[in-house]
């Protein structure tokens, strides 16, 4: 229930997602600036810091180091040396901890930021911070993706219900400009490669290798298949920032020892009832005590238990959906069907806090899921899209990020 396999653990081990990798982690949390529902998208020269937090669920220190690789656009380690995207040292170590306080489950909190005094990062793209033990440095703890953008060109966007391929109805449409005033263009229509995702998920990303045209210095993405996303429902929201009351979402609280337990309200399919707006946070979570005023070490970790109500599928795994379990497809995010219950149903390890969440319904032998199944698409659902723009000349060694933006739809 709180821990993945051996299987599942050397899986994790291979990919270059972000994601805990050793079971004993919790609560990654990666953001931008002060705020904690930034992306972890840092501009070139800027005074902002990427900060990355997590947990062991330990009763001591462990001594960590970290070090950071770049990447091309398809994430893949780039053809540059360390000399050429930092300056400083590439092995550092997280001195930054605090022992959590009056929590039935133990833990050791950590945290560190980038730039700091011992690195800095010169160059734009997509970078993977990895963390290790410094007696083990080849056995990867937790890895973070974050991005390093320069800003440099402009960005006209505007997402629409009136899709391609139906009016009002369960899609939506981007369509957007791309202003290469300030860079030198060599080649509009092969040096450039954008990637468009909706609301975080790692499973429904779009790669643009060409625009449709080039219309003066700007580059033109409109009426385009692969910009036409399902939209989806708004997330579900529940709320586990006390041990002793139900808040929003929750049935059930309470301790069976070793762990406080929280059952959330049974969930239905909504595919088929009203939309109804709600104002959420796009699939992201906030580390909350309702009573303290430091909940990164004073909110406990609760057994969550999660439940969606409807007749098991034939052809299909059940996942939830969110930043809770890192946006990943594995053994802590799929659900199993209960025949007992008629519920699909599983439960995690989760520290008190405010959630969002989604059911995914993914095919057997496909990368991607769908929202229609359970969650319903709306047209009028408010989603996240977030673009951002690559560069690469021929000859050159790594792609350059020119523009990181986020576009509502409403």
């Amino acid at each position: 229930m709180m821990m993945m396999t051996i299987s599942a653990y050397h899986a994790a081990a291979a990919d270059n997602l972000t994601g805990i990798v050793d079971p004993r982690f919790a609560s990654l949390h990666v953001y931008a600036g002060n705020d904690r529902l930034n992306d972890p998208v840092l501009t070139l020269d800027d005074d902002r810091r990427l900060s990355v937090e997590f947990d062991e669920l330990a009763d001591d220190v462990r001594y960590m180091r970290y070090s950071v690789t770049h990447c091309d656009a398809d994430w893949q380690p780039s053809r540059l040396v360390e000399s050429e995207y930092l300056e400083g040292f590439n092995e550092c170590s997280i001195d930054e901890y605090e022992f959590s306080r009056g929590t039935t489950v133990h833990y050791v909190h950590y945290r560190l930021e980038l730039p700091n005094d011992r690195i800095r990062l010169t160059a734009s793209g997509n970078y993977l911070l990895r963390v290790y033990d410094e007696s083990d440095p080849d056995a990867t703890l937790l890895r973070v993706r974050f991005m390093v953008t320069e800003q440099s060109v402009g960005l006209q966007a505007s997402v629409s219900s009136h899709t391609d391929i139906d009016y009002n109805a369960g899609h939506q449409q981007l369509s957007f400009h791309i202003d290469t005033d300030r860079i030198n263009v060599h080649d509009a229509f092969n040096d450039f490669t954008v990637v468009v995702s909706q609301n975080g998920r790692q499973d429904n990303m779009r790669t643009l290798h060409h625009p449709l045209r080039m219309q003066g210095n700007t580059l033109v993405y409109e009426h385009m298949p692969q910009l036409i996303f399902e939209a989806g429902n708004e997330y579900r929201r529940f709320e586990t920032v006390s041990t002793h009351i139900n808040t929003m979402g929750i049935d059930e609280v309470n301790y069976h020892g070793p762990y406080y337990h929280a059952w959330i309200k049974v969930d239905e399919p909504r595919k088929d009832t009203p939309y109804m707006y709600d104002s959420t946070q796009h699939g992201r979570y906030v580390i909350r005590e309702y009573n303290s005023t430091r909940s990164d070490t004073e909110a406990d970790y609760m057994v969550t238990h999660f439940a969606l109500e409807m007749p098991q599928l034939d052809d299909a795994d059940v996942y939830i959906d969110g930043d809770l379990v890192n946006r990943r497809f594995d053994g802590r995010s799929r659900m199993e069907y209960n025949e007992t219950t008629g519920r699909y149903e599983t439960s995690m390890l989760l520290k008190q806090g405010a959630y969002n969440y989604q059911y995914l319904v993914r095919p057997y032998r496909s990368t991607s899921a769908r929202t229609s199944t359970v969650e319903g698409d709306f047209h009028n659902t408010v989603n996240e899209y977030r673009i951002a723009v690559y560069h690469r000349r021929p000859g050159d060694r790594y792609d350059r990020l020119l523009g990181y933006y986020t576009v509502m739809s409403q």
